[in-house]
């Protein structure tokens, strides 16, 4: 048993449990594919041939909209991206989720800011607007003191 192979006691226990007359297992030799050489002049930045390939196949539409995702925080900020979150992205529409109203408030006054913003990174008429929402307010209808047909003036007994 080598010490400079950890496994050497894992294999040499597998061995012991092998059947003495099973045959040997095969080994496949993998095929190479043809190696095919290309000249410097032939290079192409992979940027570029992502960037032909995601236009010829129509997807700048849906890369645009995952950079709405991705890159929320650099776009708006950190200050507006701590306290929002984007939501959805559709119809060249953002959905966007404050944790408070007053930040709620504060994006839709920033909203015509926020869409030139977003076009200037994402491309000329990527985003038409931004729909601001709210934190949601708990539901009062489900729980332990609630009365189907009744109101909120339940729910505290």
């Amino acid at each position: 048993m080598s010490e400079d192979d950890p496994l050497s006691l894992a294999r040499e226990l597998a061995r012991g449990y092998q059947d003495p007359n099973a045959p040997a297992p095969r080994r496949r030799r993998r095929r190479r594919p043809p190696s095919v050489r290309h000249d410097r002049e032939d290079a192409l930045p992979l940027g570029d041939v992502l960037r032909d390939l995601a236009e010829a196949q129509g997807w700048t539409d849906q890369l645009a909209a995952s950079r709405v995702f991705t890159d929320w925080a650099s776009i708006v900020g950190p200050d507006i991206a701590a306290h929002s979150v984007v939501e959805g992205y559709e119809d060249k529409i953002v959905s966007v989720r404050t944790d408070s109203t007053a930040w709620r408030k504060e994006l839709q006054l920033l909203a015509p800011r926020m869409v030139a913003r977003l076009n200037e990174e994402l491309g000329h008429g990527s985003v038409l607007r931004i729909e601001v929402r709210g934190p949601e307010a708990p539901s009062w209808k489900h729980g332990k003191r609630s009365v189907r047909g009744r109101g909120p003036r339940d729910t505290y007994g």
